[in-house]
C-alpha cells in the first residue's frame, strides 16, 4: 500500500465500521452522520448533497442536503428536472456527463453556474462534487462537498473525501434501490398490494379473503373516440380520466388494482366495517362525478366532447392476491363480488345512468337513493334490486 492510500486509510479508520452499524438509518440520517464522520476526521466541511435518480412517474429523484449547524433536508426533483436551466446549467451536469470529479475554487475565477456563484456568496471557498460508482450507471448520482475553510480543501482532503464517497456508496444505492423497488409496486399494483409484494407475498395462489367495497368505471364512448381522433389525443383523454378517478379513490382510501383499456377496478378495503368501506367508495364517487363535470365544462369551452363514464358499486368478500402463470403474476381480486359490480357497470350503460349502486351498497348510505326495482344481471341468472343517484344529481355530471 503506497502512503498516500495508507494515509487517507489511517484517516477514515473506523468510518466503515460506523456506516456498517448505521445501516439501518434513515437517507438523510446516514447523510448527516457521515458528515459528522467527517468532521471529527479533521476534513473542514460546511456543506454537502447527496442526490439519486429514482424510478417514479412524478418524481425524478431525491435529494439529501447538510449544512453545519442546521438539520438535514430532504428534497424531491420532480420528474423531467433533466430539461430544465436548473440542471443543464449546474455542476451535477458535468459529473453526469463525464463521470468524473468536478472541482471549483470559489476564491478564483471558476464556471459560470448558478449554485457556484450562491455558495461563494454563502461564504463558500471551494467545492467539488464525485459521481458514486452505483451499480446501475444509467442513473444519476452523486455526492458533493463544500468548506468555507480559507485555504480551501486541501489536496489530502479531496482524495480523503473520494475514498468516503466511495465507502458511502453501496449503502445510498441500498436506500435509492428499496425506494425505487416501493414506488414501482406502489405506481403499477397500488400501495396496499405493493407492501404486501415488498412483504414477501409473491407466490402464485397466495391470496386472502377480504371485506372490500368495489367501484368498477368505464369511460363511454370510448370506441367511436379511437376512430375518430389521432393517438395522441387518445391517449390524453384517457390519461385525463383515469386521473379524475384515480385522485377520487385514493383521496378516500380506496386502491386501484386494474387498469382495463378505458376502464378500471378499485377496492376499499373494509378492515373493520363494511359500511364505512361503502360510504368511502360512495364519497369517491361522487367526487368522481363532480370532476368529471368540471372536466366536461372546461372541455366545451375548448371545443372538446364532453366524457361520460358508467360505475358500479358493490361491496362483498373477495379474493386478493396472486394469480397467472408461474413467471408472470398479477395482483388483483377476484369472487362473485367483483363479476356483481362488472354487471352493475354493464347496466349502468344500458339504464343511461352513470352510477348504479346493488342494494348491499345501498344499505351503508343515508343518501336517498333511486330504487330502479329489478333488473337481470348478465351472468348473475335472476333480477336483481338495483338503486341510482337522483335523476337531477345523476344530469349534474354531464
Amino acid at each position: 500500500m503506497d502512503a498516500i492510500l495508507s494515509g487517507r486509510m489511517e484517516r477514515l479508520d473506523g468510518l466503515a465500521l460506523w456506516l456498517a452499524e448505521n445501516s439501518g438509518l434513515g437517507l438523510g440520517e446516514l447523510h448527516e452522520g457521515f458528515c459528522r464522520q467527517l468532521l471529527e476526521r479533521g476534513i473542514p466541511l460546511w456543506r454537502s448533497s447527496l442526490g439519486m435518480e429514482l424510478l417514479h412517474p412524478e418524481q425524478g429523484g431525491i435529494r439529501s442536503a447538510w449544512r453545519l449547524d442546521e438539520p438535514v433536508t430532504i428534497g424531491q426533483a420532480p420528474r423531467g428536472i433533466e430539461n430544465t436551466p436548473a440542471y443543464l446549467n449546474s455542476p451535477v451536469k458535468i459529473v453526469d456527463d463525464t463521470n468524473r470529479p468536478f472541482r471549483a475554487r470559489l476564491t478564483e475565477p471558476f464556471p459560470d453556474l448558478p449554485i457556484l456563484h450562491e455558495l461563494q456568496a454563502d461564504g463558500g471557498t471551494d467545492y467539488v462534487i464525485y459521481p458514486l460508482p452505483f451499480l446501475e450507471t444509467s442513473r444519476s448520482s452523486y455526492l458533493s462537498f463544500t468548506t468555507k475553510a480559507p485555504a480551501g480543501f486541501s489536496n489530502a482532503d479531496l482524495r480523503t473525501l473520494e475514498l468516503a464517497g466511495r465507502l458511502l456508496s453501496p449503502y445510498a444505492e441500498r436506500r435509492a434501490l428499496r425506494r425505487m423497488a416501493i414506488d414501482l409496486l406502489d405506481t403499477y399494483v397500488g400501495r396496499h398490494a405493493g407492501e404486501m409484494i415488498f412483504s414477501g407475498q409473491v407466490l402464485r395462489g397466495a391470496v386472502q379473503t377480504i371485506e372490500a367495497a368495489i367501484l368498477m368505471a368505464d369511460l363511454r364512448g370510448f370506441t367511436a373516440l379511437t376512430s375518430q381522433a389521432d393517438r395522441a389525443t387518445v391517449i390524453e383523454t384517457l390519461n385525463l380520466w383515469f386521473d379524475t378517478i384515480a385522485v377520487a379513490v385514493e383521496a378516500h382510501g380506496g386502491e386501484i388494482l386494474k387498469f382495463m383499456g378505458d376502464g378500471l377496478l378499485a377496492v376499499f378495503r373494509a378492515d373493520s366495517d363494511a359500511c364505512e368501506a361503502s360510504r368511502r367508495a360512495y364519497r369517491a364517487a361522487m367526487d368522481a362525478r363532480e370532476a368529471v363535470a368540471a372536466l366536461n365544462q372546461a372541455r366545451r369551452e375548448v371545443g372538446a366532447h364532453s366524457l361520460d363514464f358508467a360505475m358500479g358499486l358493490h361491496v362483498g368478500e373477495v379474493a386478493y392476491g396472486n394469480v397467472g402463470g408461474r413467471t408472470r403474476l398479477d395482483f388483483t381480486v377476484l369472487g362473485p363480488a367483483v363479476n356483481y359490480a362488472s354487471r352493475l357497470q354493464d347496466l349502468a350503460k344500458r339504464l343511461n345512468r352513470p352510477i348504479l349502486v346493488s342494494r348491499e351498497f345501498a344499505h351503508a348510505l343515508s343518501d336517498d337513493l333511486v330504487d330502479l326495482g329489478d333488473h337481470p344481471l348478465r351472468g348473475i341468472g335472476r333480477n336483481e334490486r338495483v338503486f341510482a343517484l337522483p335523476q337531477g344529481v345523476d344530469s349534474a355530471a354531464a
